[in-house]
């Protein structure tokens, strides 16, 4: 259970809420005409002035709002805070989806106290839904309540994965996803890990793998995921990480965990 005062948590999930809304309508809107494109890590890791414009768009929100809490975001808002409270924010999470106008992006916001996630938002604009998750009350898509799915055997499970913008990673996750998708009903890589983690809390997917995520791509989607009942966590029994991140069906995650060790997934 939370240990942070319910209506504090309740004030930040409303903003949370509304700043997430706000995006999603800021990238719609663009939707087609993101402005000036550029690259990050390769030639491959798209970034666009929507990108930047949606995280100006939060972080305004949250200093008007909340000035002593800390953020953190994928285009490069870093402030360490004062308040214990911190957002984690990729405000397009998705960014290739976007710009080549396929609907699987997100704008998601976690917001942490004490280094510990307590609330994350997930809005999926294309889609027209909003998942939420409140540490100890639960995961809900437009407010109602979620679960995952009840999935029990591994080789009938639908798994989501996702893959690095760079060449060397991406040829060693390839040659893991050998081994893996023998082994399931199917694979989908559907382009947000953020997307993702919340259609394994809702059932859509049954489990979900990826390395070398950052903070803002699991912060929030980790946290439905979890308050839907899904475990999650990494290959050596740690909690979700940049070095891996690993959601499933309850009875699933442990099978999914040993098939991902034994296909020489190295995590990070």
């Amino acid at each position: 259970m939370s240990v942070v005062a319910g209506t504090e948590v309740d004030d930040v999930l409303a903003l949370a809420e509304r700043l997430a809304a706000e995006a999603g309508a800021l990238l719609l809107e663009h939707q087609g005409d993101p402005g000036t494109i550029g690259t990050k890590t390769s030639t491959t890791d798209l970034v666009s002035e929507v990108d930047r414009a949606s995280e100006r768009l939060i972080v305004d929100g949250i200093r008007r709002a909340r000035p002593g809490d800390g953020v953190v975001g994928e285009e490069g808002t870093h402030d360490e805070g004062t308040s214990g409270w911190r957002w984690v924010v990729d405000p397009l999470d998705g960014t290739v989806n976007y710009l080549y106008g396929l609907p699987s992006y997100a704008v998601s916001i976690a917001v942490e106290h004490e280094g510990r996630a307590e609330i994350g938002v997930v809005t999926h604009p294309a889609h027209g839904e909003t998942f939420t998750a409140v540490r100890g009350r639960g995961a809900t898509r437009d407010g109602l309540a979620i679960t995952t799915s009840r999935q029990e055997v591994l080789s009938t499970a639908l798994v989501g994965t996702g893959f690095s913008y760079e060449p060397l990673k991406r040829a060693r996750q390839a040659a893991v996803l050998t081994q893996v998708l023998p082994a399931v009903r199917d694979i989908r890589r559907a382009g947000a890990a953020s997307v993702d983690l919340c259609w394994v809390g809702c059932g859509r997917l049954d489990g979900y793998y990826e390395v070398g995520l950052q903070p803002w791509d699991f912060a929030a989607g980790a946290l439905v995921a979890a308050e839907a009942g899904a475990r999650t966590g990494d290959l050596d029994g740690g909690p979700p990480s940049g070095r891996l991140t690993i959601a499933a069906a309850p009875a699933l995650f442990d099978p999914l965990r040993h098939l991902l060790g034994a296909a020489g997934l190295a995590p990070g």
